[in-house]
């Protein structure tokens, strides 16, 4: 039986609605994971260096279709509780359109720019050729990329997450079937792994496009419409903490490299890459759960529907928190064999991303609260607060920490950093939780 974003959700139907998205997000993130397994075995550590310092800045481009994505479905999810269905459809039409211009535009223009950015990414001489290869043509596949993350809220918000699902794990079979052949067939290198991402894109972004064209005007579906500029803007500010999430992370990415090319070299960069690419799957897992339960959030706070508001509220805290302590569980238990897969042809370098990650891994700790804050109070139209909350957390504390610790620590400071910025943004995540209680009614 289909579930209904207007139901009451035991954990039961809460955990079964938002799975989908969950996997969605877990195999969306193994499009890297699979290229840097591939480029790591077949290509060597300083083409997974070079990987790693340019892939930030391709994040940074797409961040744009996270926050049109994120933004707009809470707009559209809170405009069909209110009973609007047509209007639903034309805000959603008119933020499809806008995905579409601004990929092409930012796409195009920082393909031609590649180098200088490689160069501001922090790429040295040895790396720059890898570096160029791969984020041309993986920038050239941003507007792809764009419609991907943005179709991800409102497959959900059309209560298809089921096809979702589908479309990611096509996407996933897709991006590593190419990656054998290009990478491992062809010899391609980098430029193989950037190609086989770039389909993958193109089987989540541009499938869910002719399906909401071919849908019916009574569900939601891709329609004329105009440009509305209050919503529009309501779009931006309300996904603006998706965007800084991700262009936060993005240029923290960057200084972590900085930092491991001036303390380490190469090495430093591959081990972190290591990290990322677990980082990556093991993120998922919360960002899943964050978008498949917003629009149940947005859904039942534009109706006024404060009881399963609350309900829903209560229930994915006790989730994120039961998630977070397997996560740590499950990152030291693993820390060995998933770095070994990525590096074990190097002894030392094995050696000091177990270490690293194992630190590293006490993140988790903290990290899924701080993820579901910025998307419950997206949900609740609440961009401010959202965007502060990812602000903090992802650009000042990370950024500023992984500039500081090292100082006294060294290179654990560069591992440990993380965990001090978690854990102080989860205590400004939950001081907002306790502040807006009672103007929401989730407490």
């Amino acid at each position: 039986m289909q579930i209904r974003l207007s139901d009451h959700f035991s954990y039961r139907k809460l955990l079964r609605f938002t799975l989908p998205s969950i996997v969605m997000m877990i195999v969306a993130s193994i499009y890297s994971v699979v290229d840097g397994l591939f480029v790591s075995n077949l290509v060597g550590d300083l083409a997974l260096s070079a990987v790693n310092i340019i892939f930030p800045a391709t994040m940074i481009i797409g961040a744009a279709g996270f926050m049109l994505g994120t933004g707009g479905s809470a707009i559209v999810a809170r405009t069909l509780g209110e009973g609007d269905r047509e209007l639903a459809n034309r805000y959603f039409s008119m933020i499809i359109y806008s995905v579409i211009i601004l990929g092409v535009i930012l796409s195009v223009a920082c393909a031609i720019f590649i180098e200088p950015i490689a160069r501001l990414s922090g790429a040295s001489d040895l790396l720059m050729d890898d570096c160029i290869a791969y984020g041309r043509i993986m920038m050239l596949g941003n507007a792809a990329f764009m419609l991907q993350v943005s179709f991800q809220s409102f497959l959900v918000v059309a209560e298809k997450p089921q096809m979702g699902l589908v479309l990611s794990i096509s996407a996933g079979i897709t991006n590593m079937v190419l990656d054998y052949v290009f990478i491992a067939v062809f010899q391609m290198g980098v430029v193989g792994a950037a190609l086989a991402t770039v389909a993958g894109y193109c089987v989540g972004g541009l499938i869910p496009l002719v399906y909401f064209f071919r849908a019916s005007p009574d569900r939601l579906c891709l329609s004329k419409t105009q440009f509305y500029p209050k919503e529009f803007l309501h779009t931006c500010t309300n996904g603006s903490s998706e965007l800084m999430s991700n262009i936060s992370a993005s240029i923290v990415g960057i200084l972590f490299n900085i930092q491991l090319m001036r303390i380490i070299g190469e090495a430093g960069v591959a081990a972190h890459s290591v990290m990322m690419y677990v980082d990556f799957v093991f993120i998922a897992a919360f960002l899943g759960f964050s978008v498949g339960s917003a629009p149940i959030v947005s859904y039942h706070y534009g109706a006024a529907n404060h009881s399963e508001l609350k309900n829903v509220f209560r229930k994915s805290i006790a989730i994120i928190a039961v998630t977070s302590v397997v996560m740590v569980l499950v990152s030291e238990l693993l820390s060995r064999p998933l770095s070994f897969a990525f590096v074990g042809y190097d002894a030392d370098l094995l050696d000091m991303t177990v270490h690293g990650f194992r630190l590293f891994a006490l993140c988790y700790f903290f990290c899924g609260v701080n993820i579901y804050a910025s998307a419950f109070f997206t949900a609740l139209s609440n961009g401010v607060i959202s965007a502060f909350i990812s602000f903090m957390r992802s650009l000042v504390l990370r950024g500023g920490l992984v500039l500081l610790m090292p100082v006294w620590l060294g290179l654990d400071g560069v591992w440990t950093s993380v965990i001090a910025a978690e854990a102080l943004g989860a205590c400004i995540a939950v001081g907002f939780f306790m502040m807006q209680r009672h103007k929401y009614h989730y407490l």
